[in-house]
Order: structure tokens, then sequence, then C-alpha cells
């Protein structure tokens, strides 16, 4: 009889790929044998050739989630006669590392049945999981993916869960981190002072009613430790926010159900499917006027970031509180979330009342993915649990590039065969703690997926920790270091995601970035064709009063924008209040003389700049709050639009602002100042597109996180004909830079 080997790469370790493989084998009356290693699956199988075609056909089409096959490679081998079974094989090393790290899932419907019903025998038990469901990323020590080498290997298998683990029709079998109440990690409630108060159930009972109380609780989660509170009370909201020192920006709710959540927000199909699945993202979603959720959580925005209980311990922990829990990262704003025990004591103790933990160590932080749901499509926000760090293939040659990313809202991405891993999102690296965490996840990428890589990427800023990093990691292994210019990384993502070839034109808007020319663009419109790019429009700079302080006050920027669109002057009456005596005179001066004023190009500060004169925003709580702002004010204003003046792709805003003055002056509500920026923000892109004369358009950078932006840009290019491309399975923001660093890198020529 014929005999194949299948070699199987993708999401097939530690998701029940290899009992699948074992049922579909003794269904179709094949013999043969399946083992892991470190390149992927491989599966010899023997038997008739209908049988073995049938196999083949389930083993690409048909297995479950969360496995995911992306290559299968068959070739036929020579009969073993005497073989008359179907068997599971050990391990073996094998391959280059090119298997696909499993990342870490919700609790699966099944699982989550047996915690519920009482008389199983994990009734109640907060860390149960199986092969399709509970941590993986955040355990993995090294590949292949076996119980030694995670960091249950401290948990002998107790006799009942050893026989799970043994049987090939079990949904345990070979589930790493499988346990029991008998065998596995426990709850420990502690003092913020280390001191134990409470076991097991109690430990949990006495948490849930803390909360209740209005307690913040520190929750040592599945990638790290998470800060809880009780998300209906204003008083416990603001306790969180005074010790967190997050004073504004939103806060994400986990809640009990999805009927609890939907007495809270509107929930489309598309919604709900994301809201239930498997890497059971955050979800930006609508919120419902007079809901149970605290004002404080997101003040003054439309939408709430909402998420079901993910693990067990949250399924157990929300259902004893019986109400929306606050669940955020466990640190202080800007600084890396904690994942260790002995760091989230001395970190968290000032913040927690209490310390519900557990015995399980995490190996590396995971932070929770966001997600949402635009009127065509689902937009990643943010890129962690559930995604990270899944391999996707991408039409990308060349060498193998290890990419550092940026500065802010940190990724570092592998290219490799490829095939691109990026990390989970790792946040700021202007701490010490967040530059730490980004070098041990370069080692875990690189041990994981056996690479060596050929050239180092960055950032063109000299002074990042990324780049600090970049330039010793490439001097150590002595290969090329790629310095990209942030925007060109921002479009050069996008293009790489969607497999774009040829020269597009890359609409790149955020913040800031370090430019070619030493000023600070952010309102770029690049024609990008692999590693090489040109400058075909930007933003007409304007000076930033005070630096990077101008960044958290829009009304700095304001004031650098009226300086260079109307010259020095008196601050108009909608700025009067943002100034105490003599602070306008000064931050002409500044801009007069040039003293730490760097120009800027950004759209980023000029949304800035715009709510602080439409007297939306003179400071901000949190970046990106006068943008979104002024996209929340538009609302469902009709569209309208400013002037520009336009000289050679050079944006001037002079007329923009003259309107918005103008505007200000006759009393114009808000909302109609802000949708008429938002449509001359799309006529600018229209003029943009027309004068590159290239019919692909990618977007990029920050501002694309706007909803309202993005839609707009999105139909009036597409309306001209253009077609139009924007970030879906990577982030818009700076989450994306490493991807664009590396597809930049590999296109740039050996010796460059």
């Amino acid at each position: 009889m014929p005999r194949l080997r299948f070699l199987v790469r993708g999401v097939v370790q530690g998701v029940g790929f290899r009992p699948e493989v074992y049922r579909l084998a003794l269904e179709a009356g094949l013999c043969g044998t399946v083992w892991n290693h470190a390149e992927g699956v491989t599966i010899e199988a023997q038997g008739p050739a209908d049988a073995l075609a049938r196999f083949e056909q389930a083993l690409r089409e048909s297995m479950p989630l969360p496995a995911r096959v992306e290559a299968v490679a068959a070739e036929a081998i020579p009969e073993v006669p005497a073989e008359v079974d179907f068997r599971i094989l050990p391990s073996g090393p094998g391959g280059e590392g090119r298997a696909v790290v499993p990342p870490d899932l919700a609790v699966c419907p099944a699982c989550a049945a047996e915690v519920a019903t009482p008389g199983e025998r994990r009734h109640r038990y907060p860390f149960t999981n199986c092969t399709r469901c509970g941590p993986r990323y955040t355990l993995i020590e090294r590949l292949p993916y076996d119980r030694p080498h995670t960091a249950m290997k401290g948990f002998p298998l107790c006799p009942d869960c050893e026989r799970e683990y043994r049987d090939p029709l079990d949904r345990r079998f070979h589930a790493q981190p499988v346990a029991c109440p008998t065998c596995g990690p426990h709850l420990t409630l502690r003092s913020p002072a280390g001191t134990v108060l409470a076991e097991r159930e109690e430990a949990l009972q006495t948490a849930a009613t803390a909360l209740v109380e209005g307690a913040v609780v520190a929750l040592k989660g599945l990638g790290g430790y998470q800060l809880l509170v009780d998300a209906t009370s204003s008083e416990a909201v603001g306790r969180l926010r005074e010790r967190k020192r997050r004073e504004e920006k939103p806060l994400a709710v986990m809640f009990p159900d999805r009927a609890s959540l939907e007495l809270d927000c509107e929930l489309s199909l598309a919604e709900a499917a994301w809201l239930e699945a498997p890497e059971a993202p955050i979800l930006l979603l609508r919120r419902r006027a007079g809901g149970a959720v605290a004002p404080g959580v997101a003040p003054g925005n439309p939408r709430l970031g909402a998420f079901l209980p993910t693990t067990p311990l949250h399924r157990l922990l929300l259902g004893a509180v019986g109400r929306p829990l606050v669940c955020t990262s466990g640190n202080l704003s800007d600084e890396p979330m904690a994942y260790e025990d002995a760091e989230a004591r001395a970190r968290l103790g000032g913040l927690a009342d209490l310390l519900l933990v557990h015995n399980r160590p995490i190996v590396r932080p995971v932070d929770d993915s966001v997600l949402r749901i635009d009127g065509d499509g689902p937009t990643l926000l943010r890129r962690a649990r559930g995604f990270a760090p899944l391999a996707v293939p991408l039409a990308l040659g060349g060498p193998c590039v290890l990419a550092l990313g940026a500065h802010q809202k940190n990724t570092v991405a592998l290219l490799k065969g490829g095939e691109l891993i990026m990390s989970q999102h790792l946040g700021d690296l202007a701490s010490l703690e967040g530059a730490g965490v980004q070098e041990r996840t370069v080692t875990d990428l690189l041990d994981f997926f056996g690479a060596r890589p050929e050239r180092i990427a960055c950032d063109l800023h000299p002074d990042y920790a990324s780049t600090r990093l970049a330039e010793g990691l490439a001097k150590a292994w002595g290969v090329p270091l790629t310095r990209v210019q942030h925007h060109h990384a921002h479009g050069a993502a996008c293009a790489a995601e969607h497999g774009l070839k040829g020269p597009v034109l890359a609409l790149a808007w955020d913040g800031t970035g370090l430019g070619a020319d030493g000023t600070l663009w952010g309102g770029e419109a690049l024609r990008i064709d692999g590693a090489a790019f040109s400058r075909i429009g930007h933003l007409k700079p304007f000076p930033l009063p005070g630096g990077e302080v101008a960044a958290r006050e829009p009304r700095r920027a304001a004031c650098g924008l009226l300086w260079a669109t109307q010259g020095p002057g008196e601050a108009p009456p909608s700025l009067a209040g943002a100034f105490s005596a003599g602070d306008w005179a000064r931050f002409q001066t500044m801009a007069t003389r040039g003293v730490n004023s760097p120009l800027t190009s950004s759209v980023g500060r000029l949304f800035d700049a715009v709510a602080a004169l439409s007297g939306l925003r003179a400071k901000r709580g949190f970046e990106g709050q006068a943008a979104m702002t002024l996209e929340f004010a538009a609302g469902e204003q009709g569209e309208g639009t400013y002037p520009w003046d336009l000289q050679d792709g050079v944006a001037d805003p002079a007329p923009l602002v003259a309107a918005v003055l103008a505007d200000v002056a006759a009393g114009q509500p808000a909302g109609v100042i802000a949708a008429r920026f938002h449509g001359a923000l799309a006529e600018l892109a229209l003029a943009w597109a027309k004068r590159a004369g290239l019919p692909d358009v990618v977007l990029s950078g920050g501002c694309f996180q706007n909803a309202r932006l993005t839609a707009l840009v999105q139909a009036t290019l597409g309306a001209a004909g253009f077609r139009v491309h924007r970030p879906r399975r990577f982030p818009a923001n700076d989450g994306c830079i490493s991807l664009g660093q590396a597809a930049v890198a590999a296109a740039t020529p050996i010796g460059r």
C-alpha cells in the first residue's frame, strides 16, 4: 500500500493538532506515525490511495481552530509492511526552528463548562485548560513545545491528569499546561507587604468581596499582573486612576458575560464573533446611554474597551463579583506591565489593596490585544495576546532580518523564510524596565525560531533604546545595520501587509518621527519603492515651543501654528484662557528665536492645534487625547472642508487656520469645525494622490486610528479611482514600525 510523508507547518503545536491527526487516521483506516519537531509536525500515513487522498484533503482544509495549517508538503516514501496501527511519537528536535509558537488563547467552551459544573473534577478550578485553550506563549521556555520546556515543569501530573495526557482521544492529550486541583497551580491572596491572607477558593472569595467594597486588587493573570476595580463605582475608578497616575485615559472593562456587556455596549454580529473568539481581544464598542459602567472609566468617549473573561480565573472572579470590573495593566502609566512576583510586589504594593496571585510562573509578559470593527472589517490596534507571536506569510524575500521597531508602542519583528514573526506589544522603551523587556524578547524570538539575523534594522533616531540595542547587536554579530526613516517604515509596513511590490503612495500621518532632513516629520506623502522613498508632499513645518512638552500641551502646538501662519501677535479669544500671564509671549519669543522650538510637519500636532483653537482641549491627559476629542466632536456632522495653500506638494495650512478662527469667531459649534477639519485632510490626501499619480495608496501612522478620518480618506480616494489599502492585521500606529523596518532592510541591496 502507498505511504506518504507530510511535513505540516503553521500553528500546529499545543493546539490539539496531533490528536486530531490521530482521529482522522483512525477514521480513514490508516496506519503510521505523527510527531512534533522544531519545524512543525511530520506525519507518515499508509493505506489505500483513496483514504490517503481524503486524509490529505482534511489536513489542508478541515483542521479545527485554533490549529492553523499554513503549508503541507507531501512526498511518497517506502511502505512499512509490518505496521498495523497509528501512533503518536515523542517530539524530536529536527528542522531549523521554523515552527510557529502558539499564542495564548481564551478558555474554550468545553473547559468553561467543566469549571461551572458541580461534580466535575475541575469544578471551580481556575487553571483549567486543554489543547484548544489556555496559556502557551506566556509559559514556553524553549521548543519543541513539551511540558519539561515550560513553566509547568514544576507541577508533576497526578494519575488522573497523566491518563488524560496520554490518551490520544482525549482533548487534553499532550496539553502541556494540563493540571487539576490535585497537581496544579493554586491561588493565594496576599497583602501588599506579602503576608498570606487566604488560599485557593477562600482567596478568590475574599478578593471578590474586597472588589465589591471598592478595593483595588492586583491579579496575576495569564500574561502579567492586572489592576481590578468595580467598574460601576465612580469612587473605586477614581481611586485607581489616582494611584495609577492615569487621569483620563480610557480603561478597559471586563464583563461577566455577554448579556451584561450588552447592557452597556452595542454589539454587532461581527463584534460578537470576535468577542467570543479564541483570541478574545478587547473590542472598542459603542456605549449605550444609561449603562452601569461609571462615566469615569472612559470620560467623553463614545466607545468602551470591553471584553469577556479570558481565563477560568477571570470567569470565577467576575462570577463572584457579579458586575463588570475595570481590568487594566498592572503598572504605573508609561511603565511596562509587571509579570514577575517579586517585581509585582515591589511595584504594585502601593497601588493595590490586595494581590490575588498564583504559583505558576509567567515566562514573558503579554498584554491584551485591542481590536475595532469598522465599516469594512476588523482593525487591529494592539497586537498581543491571541495574535503574537504568530508567523504571517509575506511576499518578502531577501536575508533574515531582525527589526527593533519604534520607541513607543514597540514591537520586535523577525523576517525569516518569507514569514514575518512579530512580537507582542511591548509598550514604551523610555524606562530601563521597558528596554529590558525588549532585549529579552529579542532573545526569545531568535531562540524559538532558530534565527541568525543577516541584517539588523532600526529607526533613524540615534537616542532611542531600540537604536542603541540594534547598534550593539550589529557590532556583536558583525552584520549590516539598516537605519530606516520612521515614516518610510510606516508606509512599507502597510505595503508589505498587502503584498504591494511596485511603487506606492504612502500617506504616513502621525505624531512625530525624525525626518531625513533632521526635522520632525509626521504629515507625509511618500513615494515608496522597496528600499527607496521620496517625499511627494508634506505639511509645511511649524514650530513646537517647548519641544517634547508641546506633545502634551495642544496650546503650544496652536501657538506655534499661529506664529507660522499669521506671524507674531496676540492670542485669539479661543486661546485666551489657556495661557497664564506671560506664557503666550514667552512661547512666541521661543518660536521667533528658534529656541527649543523644533520644526514639525506633523498631522498629529496639527490635530492638537486645531483642538486647542476650537476650544476643545488646551492640554491633554494622555497621548492622542486632543485628536480623539476632535474626532468625537465631529460626530454625525456634515463633512464640509477647509482650504489649503498647496505649492509643489507642500501644504500650507494658513488658509485652514484663518477659516478655523473665523468659524470660532462666528460661534460655529466645535463639532462643525471638527468635521470641516477632517474633510480638509481628506481633500489634502486626494491632492497628494493626484500629484503622485500612483494607483495604490497606503495609509499608516497613528492618525489613521481615527475611524472618521480613515473612512473619509478611503471614500474620497476610492471615488477618484485609487486603490486604498490600510492596516488590518498590524496596527496603524508605531506597533507596525518593526514590520516596515524589516521590509525595507530586506529590500536594501548588500553593502548599503
